[in-house]
């Protein structure tokens, strides 16, 4: 008993520093925002665009910095030559628990542009966090459901055009967009009812990297594959507040951002669907040999 109260304790004050870094952080972030919003000069803009930005990548760092002050996380990059703050990329991986999120956001951190999520359009009037995605220029995605589009044809195209106009403002900022394509996280439960052919991933759902690709391919200079591996069991988030993230090991390949992976239309175009579909394929079918091999290496180190 007391253990497991010295362990929610620690969690608790965990929590509770990144909650004070959290608010310290918004308030300047909401203060550039709206001069931003003010000031409609896009030289004075993307100025203010990259401040806030600064003050994010700070508040990532100390993040970083409290985490690691319960955890002894062993931490192992590979891929990271070459990579810039200067670029444009879409980002890619699997995923397996929020701890990811914290994972990828340090490891990233100021190695690239500030990682931005696609949000759903209704998300942007959720209490407090709204705001805060609205002022960090996420990009907000209107999407329209097959039942909806077959009401309103008119709509058709619609929620492209939408994104597309969102993610205009990234041409004059270096943009590092982030989808996990899985669409949830990995549980052999959702495995096996998913009816994966994979070991260790769900299968990928291409229809979240299709629009990134079609709204902002000719942007990005390249396709990050991210993949993250907990040797020992992924820590859950409370977990990792507590101090039970031991080890990571993330890999990154820098792939190619070729003009047939955007430039078709994704909803209407079967070849272009089918191409699609075959390059995400092949890309998941490494990634999950790739997770297998490493994980029998650091079995075989006794990890």
């Amino acid at each position: 008993m007391f253990r497991k109260t010295l362990r929610n304790l620690k969690g608790l004050v965990t929590f509770s520093a990144c909650t004070i870094n959290t608010i310290i952080c918004f308030l300047p972030v909401m203060v550039f925002a709206l001069l931003k919003f003010a000031v409609p000069v896009r030289s004075f803009r993307n100025l203010m665009t990259r401040w806030i930005m600064v003050v994010g990548e700070a508040w990532i760092a100390c993040n970083a910095w409290i985490f690691s002050l319960p955890n002894s996380t062993e931490w192992e990059f590979r891929g990271l030559e070459g990579l810039s703050r200067d670029r444009w990329y879409l980002v890619i991986a699997n995923h397996q628990t929020w701890v990811d999120i914290v994972a990828m956001q340090t490891m990233l951190n100021r190695r690239v542009p500030f990682l931005k999520f696609f949000i759903k359009q209704e998300l942007i009037w959720f209490p407090f966090l709204g705001l805060a995605w609205w002022a960090m220029d996420m990009p907000f995605m209107k999407r329209y459901t097959k039942s909806y589009l077959a009401r309103h044809p008119e709509k058709k195209g619609k929620d492209l055009e939408a994104t597309r106009k969102a993610c205009e403002k990234f041409r004059d900022t270096p943009t590092s967009v982030i989808n996990f394509i899985e669409g949830t996280r990995f549980t052999e439960e959702k495995r096996v009812k998913r009816g994966s052919t994979y070991d260790n991933l769900l299968p990928p759902r291409a229809g979240g990297v299709a629009l990134a690709l079609t709204s902002m391919g000719e942007m990005f200079d390249a396709v990050l594959d991210v993949t993250i591996v907990y040797p020992t069991g992924a820590a859950n988030f409370w977990g990792m507040m507590c101090g039970e993230f031991d080890q990571v090991i993330i890999d990154v390949v820098s792939r190619p951002v070729d003009e047939s992976l955007y430039n078709g239309d994704y909803q209407n175009d079967r070849e272009f669907r089918r191409n699609f579909h075959q390059w995400l394929t092949r890309i998941w079918e490494e990634k999950d040999q790739k997770i297998t091999a490493i994980r029998e290496s650091a079995c075989d180190q006794g990890v």
